[in-house]
Order: C-alpha cells, then structure tokens, then sequence
C-alpha cells in the first residue's frame, strides 16, 4: 500500500468534522489562481461554507442553473432601468 493510500484511508476513518476540517486545510493549500488575491479567494471560500451552512439550515433552497441565470439577468435589467444610484 502507498503511502497516499494509507493517508486516504486514514483520513477517511476520522470523524465528520475532523475529515472536514482536514479537507478545508488541504482545500486551502490548493493554487488560487483564479482569484487576484489570496484574501479574495479566503473571502469567497468563506461565503460558500456561509451559504452552504445557510441551506443545511433550511434557511436558503437551491435552484437550478436557469432559473438563478433568469433571476440574476431580471435584477440586472430591474437595476439598469432603475438609473445610476444617486449618493
């Protein structure tokens, strides 16, 4: 066995949250290089677990693609109709 199967292994035999909290280190030490900042990637990192604790809650439903494309576009033209937001 190797030695990445025996860490698998062993990771997988911890509890939830010490398997989560081993899966947020490693997701942490994975390239950002879609975000301009390494602050900006830990921000947006951090309103995902905030929305995903949020519908683990029932506070919040899913959607499908569509319809969240459908209602962003509706609050783009809402807002443009809308003007430029005056101070």
């Amino acid at each position: 066995m190797s030695d990445r199967d025996q860490i698998v292994r062993e990771a997988l035999a911890l509890s939830p949250d010490d398997r989560a909290f081993v899966a947020d280190l490693l997701e942490g030490s994975l390239d950002r290089g879609t975000f301009a900042t390494r602050d900006i990637a830990d921000a947006w990192s951090r309103e995902v677990d905030r929305r995903i604790a949020a519908y683990d809650r029932g506070e919040t439903r899913a959607v499908d693609f569509e319809t969240a494309l459908r209602h962003v576009r509706q609050a783009l033209a809402d807002r443009a109709q809308s003007g430029p937001a005056v101070p």
